[in-house]
């Protein structure tokens, strides 16, 4: 929504004209979108590093193989969730 500004308005914005300005419920609404999106990405990036995380403890643990951990590693792989969770 566009909104005429006001003389004093203009003045103290540098002669703008217009400028838009929503509603209290559209600034809430856009809000709790670009929220949503943050947290969405959080919790993606949180569940790929732990992947990560486990992928290189059993890595690690392979590497030790000498001593019989390779079941340990193939456990630890197990716990990583699919990429569809």
């Amino acid at each position: 929504m566009t909104k005429e500004l006001s003389p004093l308005a203009k003045k103290l914005l540098g002669g703008a004209g217009t400028i838009d300005l929503f509603t209290q419920s559209e600034f809430d609404e856009a809000l709790a979108l670009a929220r949503a999106e943050i947290m969405t990405v959080a919790i993606e990036t949180t569940k790929q590093a732990i992947r990560i995380e486990r992928e290189e403890c059993a890595k690690l643990v392979e590497a030790e193989d000498e001593y019989g951990y390779k079941e340990l590693a193939e456990r630890i792989r197990n716990r990583i969730p699919s990429q569809r969770q």
